[in-house]
């Protein structure tokens, strides 16, 4: 048997998620209030994913059908990761995605711990395996991640690239989006999120209030982005009865407030169309956090603006990209690693 994700609409909103499982449609009930509906569905995905490889009753599920699990998600198997398009045996998932599946199995089986309705006693995921390490005056115990995923930092956009992509937006609505990314660094689902009671132009503030982890926050953004907003919309923005900021311009959706694929359609067209394909949603947000790091702002307000629940999640932009940080190299060089007989020879 294939599980797959069933979707009930209300009016047109999502109201439910299932598998056909008690114990995950259960679950999935539980979830739908405790984060964003972006997450919600990703959690629906996962748990497919996750029934569709083990093969077994989630009552029945032991550790060693999480270890094939990890298995099976790192080495690849013949579907990706919704089990919608075909994937080329042995392209495994990127360590995140594993990471962020494992976690979403652990959290239903606390969830059925918890609950103590179901024959689960303990929760089949383990914590991680256990290490020892010395310390100073002996030895101490821990556990290391069952899945290790690298820590990238985030490259921001060289200033030609982003003039380049700007310069092929045609519409105040598309610009505009961009410049609360690439000025203001608001994620992308904020940014559609926006209601036009949230924008401030006498105080050039805008309410972010649907953001990662519902934490709301207000932050200041540039004239020039808040200019673009007032030039859509007077000009372009269609008459509706959506608050929302962002609508589609044209179509059987016109009116209707914009989607996220909606968006990545837009970037992707006028990526090709200025010949920038390194230009993303989340890089535009990157290098707006990266140069008000490397203008001086204190990383208090970074963390602020960019609405991180912790600092140290803030404290990635404390870094030079590779091409600023060559040039910061070669100005030092030099006198760095001059021998002090040629120092001496060069002052006579």
């Amino acid at each position: 048997m294939e599980y797959r994700v069933r979707r009930e609409f209300k009016e047109g909103v999502l109201v439910r998620l299932s598998l056909g499982v008690p114990e995950t449609d259960s679950y999935l009930e539980f979830v739908r209030y405790r984060c964003r509906p972006n997450t919600w569905i990703s959690y629906a995905y996962d748990l497919q994913v996750f029934l569709n490889a083990v093969k077994k009753p989630v009552t029945q599920v032991t550790s060693a059908d999480i270890f094939a699990f990890i298995r099976n998600q790192q080495e690849g198997t013949d579907q990706d990761g919704d089990g919608r398009r075909p994937r080329r045996q042995g392209t495994g998932l990127a360590p995140q995605t594993v990471k962020r599946r494992l976690a979403t199995v652990s959290s239903l089986y606390e969830y059925l711990v918890v609950r103590g309705d179901t024959p689960i006693r303990a929760n089949p995921v383990p914590r991680g395996m256990p290490v020892r390490g010395r310390v100073w005056g002996g030895w101490s115990s821990g556990v290391t991640p069952l899945v290790k995923a690298p820590h990238h930092l985030p490259m921001p956009l060289d200033r030609q690239v982003v003039s380049q992509f700007l310069d092929s937006l045609r519409t105040s609505r598309d610009r505009a989006m961009v410049l609360l990314m690439l000025l203001g660094g608001l994620r992308k689902s904020e940014v559609l999120g926006l209601s036009l009671e949230d924008l401030d132009f006498g105080q050039r503030t805008l309410m972010v209030r649907e953001a990662k982890g519902g934490r709301s926050r207000v932050i200041p953004v540039a004239a020039s982005a808040f200019e673009t907003m007032l030039r859509y919309l007077n000009e372009e923005r269609p008459r509706s009865a959506s608050t929302r900021v962002f609508l589609a311009m044209k179509g059987p959706r016109r009116g209707q407030p914009l989607s996220v694929p909606a968006l990545d359609t837009i970037i992707d067209y006028h990526r090709r169309r200025a010949g920038t394909p390194e230009v993303q949603c989340h890089r535009l947000r990157h290098t707006c956090l990266t140069r008000l790091s490397q203008s001086g702002m204190s990383l208090e307000a970074i963390q602020a603006q960019a609405g991180h629940r912790s600092i140290l999640t803030t404290r990635i932009y404390l870094h030079l990209c590779p091409k600023e940080l060559q040039e910061e190299y070669l100005r030092l060089a030099d006198s760095l690693f001059t021998p002090q007989g040629e120092e001496a020879a060069s002052n006579e």
